[in-house]
């Protein structure tokens, strides 16, 4: 069955989540982050990914954003640094504009010349996204931006993947989905997408009753694989 459709993962996967404290840790004034804010930027996203889990198991659902900063209060926490507001504020603010990784751009614009359908499919507020789609600026490269508000639960459930059909008319061997959360390319590829892992860390494969059709390095095989079917 031919690749139709190109559906992407936002965060660690079209945008660097780790850019936030970075770029903070390089600001004036905050030079006590040169040190640490690799740490930060991990907890926070591991926080961030556990409470969208906990939230979905338990029903209890807030957006993106909530789930985003209440990750980053334990981060910083953690790290020594809860009560600085100033420096909560900046990373958030950082967090609204995160940079894209270098590839994707060109991705994006082989997918579109190529006539496939491309979108995002996040568990992220679209508030969040469309700043962060608007600060890389592939906008113009993408169909549309789905956010799992509209169904109001978190990745991996099933009603999330749905959205794809709901809004492309493709069937599930039509879409390759792209994701560098392990866990969401497994979840996807047990919906019934094409699934790839862009597993940037070399981490191993997670233990889930399915695996990611393709594993890459980064994205810029991504048209390869959309042609390939």
């Amino acid at each position: 069955m031919a690749i139709t459709t190109c559906i992407f993962d936002a965060y660690g996967t079209l945008f660097d989540v780790a850019a936030a404290a970075r770029e903070a840790a390089a600001e004036p004034g905050n030079e006590g982050l040169a040190e640490i804010w690799p740490g930060l930027a991990q907890d926070w996203r591991r926080k961030q990914l556990e409470y969208s889990w906990l939230r979905a198991i338990t029903g209890a659902h807030a957006d993106f954003w909530q789930v985003t900063g209440d990750g980053l209060d334990w981060a910083m926490e953690a790290a020594g640094l809860a009560g600085d507001e100033g420096l909560r504020a900046r990373l958030l603010a950082l967090y609204r504009e995160l940079s894209a990784y270098p590839e994707v751009p060109e991705v994006l614009s082989a997918l579109k010349q190529s006539g496939k359908g491309t979108a995002i499919l996040s568990n992220g507020a679209p508030g969040m996204l469309a700043d962060a789609v608007a600060s890389a600026g592939i906008g113009a490269l993408l169909d549309d931006v789905l956010s799992v508000e509209s169904v109001g639960v978190f990745k991996p459930a099933r009603k999330v993947y749905d959205l794809v059909g709901a809004r492309f008319g493709a069937a599930p061997g039509e879409v390759l989905f792209v994701s560098s959360n392990g866990w969401d390319a497994a979840a996807a590829a047990g919906y019934g997408f094409v699934t790839a892992w862009v597993n940037r860390a070399g981490a191993p494969v997670e233990r889930m009753p399915w695996r990611p059709a393709h594993m890459l390095d980064d994205l810029t095989g991504i048209p390869a694989l959309a042609e390939a079917g």
